[in-house]
């Protein structure tokens, strides 16, 4: 992904994203506003979707994917609680979007996507600071665990227990859900028993391919 300058409607857009999407609307963590102030997400988009890139919308990004809105966004990384000290696993690199806002937040990022054309555009945007694995979105990417935050920067059906086991006990997970075509975010913690996701919020959301919940035979 060929990186460009930032235009003045750009950095506008993304200044009125942060009054009127972030602040109003529950993301209250200051280093998540700040460091979403700092990324510019249209370096992380396809050319076509550049101009919308702070519309609070998912954005087309081809072979059946999207961009998760910002604000679903900033929710999910405002319930993680991130800590400077934390190592983090994005499920959903997409174009490294996520990825990017992650790295000012925490020490090291890994990123997951399984779209060969996706990986590639999010390394370059990424340009090293973010791990990128390519690599099928349910499996994540045990090599390099455990990790104290889990972000699935879209929307599954079920959480595998192989992803949650990535994460270190008293680690911190976030996701979109959705169920029956209704989305929303949620939040929990990894127990040594397991772990349990808490919806917290309806929310506009990317659904992420990969994760759907076998059929169940009914007679």
């Amino acid at each position: 992904m060929t990186a460009i300058a930032p235009t003045l409607d750009l950095e506008a857009a993304r200044h009125a994203m942060v009054v009127s999407q972030l602040r109003t609307s529950g993301v209250n963590d200051a280093r998540v506003v700040a460091a979403m102030a700092q990324v510019e997400r249209e370096q992380f988009l396809p050319e076509s979707q550049r101009p919308f890139a702070y519309r609070d919308r998912s954005l087309p990004l081809g072979n059946g994917r999207a961009q998760n809105p910002p604000l679903a966004t900033g929710l999910l990384l405002t319930q993680a609680q991130i800590a400077p000290s934390d190592a983090i696993l994005v499920i959903g690199a997409a174009g490294g979007y996520t990825a990017a806002v992650a790295a000012k937040l925490g020490t090291r990022v890994v990123a997951v996507e399984t779209d060969p054309g996706l990986a590639s555009a999010a390394r370059v945007a990424l340009g090293g600071t973010v791990t990128v694995v390519e690599a099928p979105l349910t499996v994540g990417a045990p090599d390099l665990a455990p990790y104290d935050v889990l972000i699935v920067d879209g929307a599954i059906e079920a959480l595998p227990d192989s992803l949650a086991e990535q994460v270190k006990v008293g680690g911190r997970i976030v996701a979109g859900l959705v169920d029956r075509g209704v989305t929303r975010l949620a939040a929990g913690v990894r127990t040594e028993a397991g772990f349990g996701l808490v919806d917290f919020l309806d929310s506009d959301c990317a659904i992420l391919p990969g994760f759907e919940r076998p059929s169940v035979f009914e007679f």
